[in-house]
């Protein structure tokens, strides 16, 4: 059955296939929220007079019925079915008769998948947000607990000066912060209604778009129907920037973690169920969830441009080429989630290496300290680099290894006690 079919006209069975694609697969990701959109859109109905109150209850009631399949997981698309708006409408029609049929009043297919998309993409958002705060937790927890033990930090990949892990679990967990501002504009593009926006030009009918922004939860009413449409590509695109944004960050920290555990470095360490094995090389432990999360971020790190190109040049109003981003998006935000969980499983089992810079080979993490103590003492900055860059070339350096950092954000002050309040406005 398909919403859009005239009687004795018969779709090509592969034009079928191909225009379907695996919209069904992932409508079934959609149902639950295309059934709470209808079950607003119905209410709407009863309020404006097109249906009456008995219609109301009576659609309402097996809408209901639907969500509960679909939660139970006994609902199901067939082939006959090109969607989940075909099949629900089917069901309604197939319980209700003649009052099942009046569910489609006053909307489009349009409106309707952009809707579910829109409540789907609000829920899964937030769902994001809280994982992200957890994994923020969880890094100021291990920045609190490692920030006495020193690490080398790098630039060009050569040792540069002295850092800490409390050093280096609190930035990432400040990133997050960033990532987060991102998150807020995709939540804020998300949290808008479109529904009532029909095929892009509205409606004759009467409708009170107003009274299904507030039964769904909106903050907002997209305002004007082309702009409804147009948001098509534009919703997914937003929430791509947003994801790739945490995965740019995590998957450094993975890019860093694979590092610190390789034997040259020998800074971290996980149990045996964290890490896999070689299939010839017996003493190998791998950090393989590192490598696929790593993999997996710089994947949706390329998902912006995929959008961007998917809807390059197209004029306004509904393109087929939009089915595509619907599935781009739905793997992304279950990758994302999926990684998130990955990384709150492990990252509390990571074993960090104590006095990591008292071996010789990091004797020159110290020269900037011995520098700057040149110029507390009286010596202009150039001449004191001058002179201990002679020190050094002769080979006479020698190190203090005794540090005091004190600014915020320093070796010995991490201020977590700021950064737990600059997140405050996401919580």
């Amino acid at each position: 059955m398909k919403l859009w079919q005239k009687k004795g006209n018969n779709l090509n069975e592969k034009v079928d296939s191909f225009t379907v694609g695996k919209d069904r697969e992932y409508d079934m990701v959609l149902a639950e929220f295309d059934c709470e959109a209808s079950i607003a859109h119905v209410k709407m109905l009863g309020r404006v007079g097109l249906i009456n109150n008995d219609e109301v209850k009576k659609l309402c009631l097996v809408l209901d019925e639907i969500k509960k399949e679909i939660k139970n997981k006994s609902f199901k698309i067939e082939k006959e079915f090109e969607d989940v708006h075909s099949k629900i409408e089917y069901f309604l029609t197939k319980r209700l008769g003649e009052v099942g049929k009046k569910v489609h009043t006053a909307r489009s297919r349009n409106d309707q998948v952009l809707v579910a998309m829109h409540l789907y993409v609000k829920k899964e958002l937030s769902e994001i947000k809280t994982k992200i705060i957890k994994l923020f937790d969880l890094l100021l927890s291990l920045a609190e607990k490692y920030q006495d033990n020193l690490l080398p930090g790098y630039t060009h990949l050569q040792i540069a000066m002295p850092s800490s892990f409390g050093l280096w679990f609190s930035a990432y967990a400040e990133c997050l912060i960033d990532d987060l501002y991102f998150w807020q504009s995709a939540y804020k593009i998300t949290d808008q209604n479109p529904l009532g926006s029909a095929a892009g030009y509205g409606s004759s009918f009467p409708i009170d778009r107003d009274l299904t922004t507030k039964i769904l939860g909106f903050s907002e009413l997209k305002i004007n129907s082309v702009a409804a449409q147009m948001s098509r590509g534009k919703l997914e695109k937003s929430v791509a920037i947003s994801l790739s944004a945490f995965g740019d960050t995590l998957s450094k920290l993975c890019m860093d973690i694979c590092l610190y555990m390789g034997q040259d470095y020998n800074f971290i360490s996980f149990p045996n169920d964290m890490t896999t094995g070689s299939s010839i090389m017996p003493h190998k432990k791998n950090p393989d969830l590192f490598e696929l999360v790593r993999a997996k971020f710089n994947m949706i790190k390329g998902l912006p441009n995929q959008l961007t190109l998917l809807t390059s040049n197209l004029p306004s109003g509904y393109h087929r080429d939009f089915q595509q981003a619907k599935g781009a998006i739905i793997e992304s935000i279950n990758e994302t989630k999926a990684c998130l969980e990955i990384l709150l499983l492990s990252l509390p089992k990571i074993k960090v290496s104590n006095n990591i810079i008292d071996q010789k080979k990091y004797d020159h993490l110290f020269t900037v300290e011995s520098l700057n103590k040149e110029v507390l003492k009286g010596k202009t900055f150039r001449d004191a680099y001058r002179n201990l860059a002679n020190i050094i070339e002769k080979g006479k350096f020698k190190p203090d290894r005794k540090i005091k950092h004190k600014h915020i954000g320093s070796l010995g002050n991490l201020a977590i006690d700021k950064l737990k309040e600059k997140i405050k406005p996401f919580l």
